[in-house]
């Protein structure tokens, strides 16, 4: 959480991963968004501020509605496989895929709480990519960053040495552009 608040305060690239997006989360509600003691239930079951938990409702890979609960054996719990995830317009993950819609793999069972989220982005959090049908937050950004990038799902999953991932692009690039000095956010371009 301090290494991500680093990242934020001094507009260094950041690119969070599953975890990493949960953490960005509740680094921006406890530092930006003023809620003391934000924390994903996984980590504390007692926070008041319950930006992180556990998911309870996905769609399956058929479409249909999947419904589980903490008492639910732990693959039951975790919302896996290619996932659908609408991209926000204007968005810079929107920009780095050159798409509206993606697929991407999902092993996961905590997900952002919706309930908090519309606090978050009137502070600035912006939503990059929601899973159509379940409005599940699969994406978020900081505009006023020059680049801070959060995805739920894994993009290490489907990359590789000869044909790496868009946002594993886009971040290295990112970086350069810091370390050379580049000004403005930095895409991913083919």
């Amino acid at each position: 959480i301090a290494a991500i608040r680093y990242a934020r305060e001094q507009a260094i690239p950041y690119l969070g991963i599953c975890l990493g997006m949960q953490l960005a989360v509740v680094e921006f509600a406890r530092d930006v968004a003023g809620m003391a003691g934000a924390h994903s239930t996984e980590f504390d079951p007692q926070t008041p501020y319950p930006v992180i938990g556990l998911i309870t409702e996905w769609l399956d890979r058929e479409g249909r509605v999947e419904r589980r609960d903490a008492s639910s054996d732990l693959g039951g719990t975790m919302r896996l496989g290619g996932q659908a995830c609408q991209l926000a317009d204007g968005s810079l993950a929107r920009s780095i895929y050159g798409a509206d819609q993606i697929t991407e793999r999902h092993r996961h069972r905590y997900e952002v709480n919706n309930t908090l989220l519309a606090e978050l982005e009137t502070k600035g959090l912006r939503v990059a990519g929601r899973a159509p049908g379940t409005d599940l937050c699969e994406m978020i950004e900081l505009p006023d960053h020059p680049w801070f990038v959060a995805c739920q799902f894994h993009p290490e999953f489907t990359s590789n040495p000869r044909t790496g991932h868009p946002l594993f692009i886009a971040y290295v690039r990112a970086a350069l552009a810091r370390k050379t000095g580049a000004a403005g956010r930095t895409l991913h371009k083919t």
